[in-house]
């Protein structure tokens, strides 16, 4: 891991390979480890940064306060600090929350934006019984002590060559960040932003995704000018651990395409 600092945080990341640069946000309780089929893979052609967020992995705890509008404004610091330019920038889950926001907030940043089993937060893309069913299951879980193991991650049982690294990561997940995370989510609604997104997008889904549903994948296609949607056969919402070559493939074929300029 190495260490940047940005607005008075030090942030975790790591970092692999050389060429274009590509960074990769993770989801809610886990870390930038989730990312280790792709900074494996990619490194061969990209200059891959996987962060880990304030409040997760090797990063600092949240400051009091800490707003979705602060992650993106940490993130592009981090993007500013390492030199990067204009980047390929991919969020998966929660993860794509926070890039969008980074492109509302530092859209000189974006070459491309990868979305992944994302949402316009849960209030923009999901029916507020299903937001208000989430939110009461994690305060349930975290005032029992329990890990955020939420049901419909994968499509089928967590890939077995992925599952102590999931154990990992499950149990190092800070419940205050958790909360500070999942709440901000289930009250962001980023649906006004979509009609502006002007850099090429690609949407990622898992066909069986039971976290964000295909129908959240059309939300975004049809929102944003000329997005391209690549679905994933036989995978859930963790797709870039459940299917990792055709993920890695879909990212691989997109940036190529549409080189930073």
């Amino acid at each position: 891991m190495e260490v940047a600092r940005a607005h008075g945080l030090q942030i975790a990341y790591q970092r692999a390979g050389h060429g274009p640069p590509l960074v990769l946000v993770h989801g809610a309780g886990v870390d930038s480890r989730m990312w280790q089929p792709q900074l494996t893979a990619l490194a061969d052609e990209f200059t891959v940064v996987a962060w880990d967020e304030p409040g997760a992995g090797h990063s600092d705890d949240l400051p009091a306060g800490f707003a979705l509008a602060d992650y993106a404004h940490c993130l592009a610091a981090v993007i500013d600090v390492l030199g990067l330019g204009r980047v390929h920038l991919v969020g998966l889950s929660w993860g794509g929350t926070v890039v969008q926001e980074l492109y509302r907030h530092h859209p000189d940043l974006v070459a491309t934006l990868i979305l992944a089993g994302s949402y316009a937060g849960w209030k923009g893309s999901l029916p507020a019984e299903e937001v208000d069913a989430r939110v009461e299951g994690v305060r349930t879980m975290l005032d029992a002590g329990e890990r955020y193991d939420p049901p419909g991650l994968f499509a089928a049982a967590p890939p077995r060559e992925f599952a102590s690294l999931l154990e990992d990561m499950t149990s190092a997940a800070r419940s205050a960040s958790l909360w500070a995370q999942l709440s901000m989510m289930a009250k962001t609604d980023q649906r006004d932003l979509l009609p502006r997104i002007a850099v090429p997008t690609l949407l990622i889904w898992g066909e069986q995704d039971a976290r964000s549903p295909l129908s959240v994948a059309r939300q975004f296609a049809n929102a944003i000018p000329k997005a391209e949607l690549k679905v994933i056969p036989e995978a859930g919402h963790i797709s870039n651990l459940e299917q990792p070559d055709p993920f890695n493939e879909a990212v691989r074929d997109f940036c190529s395409r549409h080189p930073p300029t």
